[in-house]
């Protein structure tokens, strides 16, 4: 059977409103509202309809599918992710990366699109624009410019989307971070009683001083400037 060819909701024209219908906007912001309440198994077509108060038609006049819906709020989602125009290849760096991780972490349901989606509406693209070009003012040329967003964009989602998997699954056992530490901790140092570097690091992270949801930051601002510290060595005009 021949692949099939690729389509996209950004590769047609949009379509503005019916008479008395729904606006795509309308109808994304009530999407969103689901998959933020109940995630992305939740959404349907006749689910969205139901909350929007309308009929099939309403919907199909805008998208074709639930696939082209989701690149509609995913399109959304990167909307969150405000890169600057003309500040210095660093910032813009890392308000992208730093904007990028809170979009997903406001919207978890989304971790897992990112790189399946198709990423081609206005928001997702101005933002990879804005960082290429941050890139380029730098002083990166050729293929390294894209190496660079290749960089920034991988230990976004590295550092993020196992973070996300491991809150929603705290969630769903009905824990939250803080208990689930208390409880693991002593198991951990115990196990790791003949492994004197990890039982350190552990027993590190015990006591009142430490805070779990102050520690995820903190290690994410480590990494991030471990990199970019890297990408600046790799400058032209570098030493």
């Amino acid at each position: 059977m021949p692949p099939k060819p690729f389509s996209s909701v950004w590769t047609r024209e949009h379509r503005g409103p019916r008479e008395q219908g729904l606006s795509r906007d309308q109808i994304v912001r009530a999407a969103l509202e689901i998959l933020d309440a109940d995630g992305l198994d939740a959404l349907s077509m006749r689910k969205l309809g139901a909350r929007l108060g309308a009929g099939a038609t309403s919907l199909y006049w805008h998208v074709a599918h639930k696939d082209e819906l989701i690149e509609l709020v995913m399109d959304e989602v990167y909307g969150k992710v405000a890169v600057p125009e003309e500040a210095s290849w660093r910032e813009t760096a890392g308000v992208f990366a730093y904007g990028l991780r809170h979009a997903i972490l406001d919207h978890p349901w989304s971790a897992g699109l990112i790189g399946v989606v198709p990423a081609l509406g206005p928001n997702a693209l101005t933002a990879a624009d804005r960082l290429m070009g941050a890139f380029v003012r730098a002083g990166f040329e050729g293929i390294d410019v894209d190496y660079a967003v290749t960089a920034v964009v991988a230990f976004t989602l590295g550092a993020t989307v196992p973070e996300v998997a491991w809150l929603n699954a705290m969630a769903a056992s009905g824990t939250d971070m803080d208990k689930l530490h208390a409880d693991i901790g002593p198991v951990v140092v115990k196990l790791a009683s003949e492994r004197p570097h990890l039982r350190q690091r552990y027993e590190n992270y015990t006591g009142e001083k430490f805070d779990p949801h102050v520690a995820r930051r903190l290690a994410f601002d480590f990494g991030l400037m471990a990199l970019l510290d890297g990408l600046q060595a790799r400058l032209p005009s570098s030493p």
